[in-house]
């Protein structure tokens, strides 16, 4: 019995989806999920675009989850999967102008508007602590 491309990529990205997930995280699987809660949401929002890139399971999951040890936290966590919602994904991304796609990436947004970003290459060449040292200020600055 041969499994299908769809369930092998679904069983395999499980345990990334996980990282946030538990720890908090709401996925935002569609367009319309996406649209009608990040320029609508109130407070500070975090929102990590996942990957299933090293980088994404080396640093920025890791980073983000030291991140939330912080004493000053977002109100709210939210989350996408590049490369699996894709359509949720791209809408998500349009909340992050002028940034071009990036994945992983994570924004801080407050009241529905960017305050903060942070891009791949801000991800793929820092520690998981550097991150979240990033994070960490960020937070106690603009979360408060």
């Amino acid at each position: 019995m041969s499994m299908s491309f769809n369930q092998y990529m679904k069983d395999s990205i499980q345990p990334m989806r996980d990282d946030l997930t538990s720890i908090g995280f709401q996925e935002l699987l569609t367009p319309d999920e996406v649209e009608a809660t990040l320029p609508a949401v109130k407070g500070t929002s975090l929102v990590v675009v996942n990957s299933v890139c090293g980088c994404a399971a080396g640093q920025c999951r890791p980073g983000v989850a030291q991140a939330l040890q912080n004493e000053i936290l977002p109100d709210h966590l939210f989350t996408v999967f590049a490369g699996q919602e894709k359509e949720a994904t791209a809408k998500a991304r349009e909340y992050f102008a002028p940034y071009p796609p990036s994945s992983p990436s994570i924004a801080l947004m407050k009241d529905g508007e960017l305050v903060h970003f942070i891009e791949r290459h801000g991800v793929e060449d820092r520690s998981a602590a550097e991150i979240a040292a990033e994070l960490k200020e960020v937070f106690n600055r603009l979360c408060q």
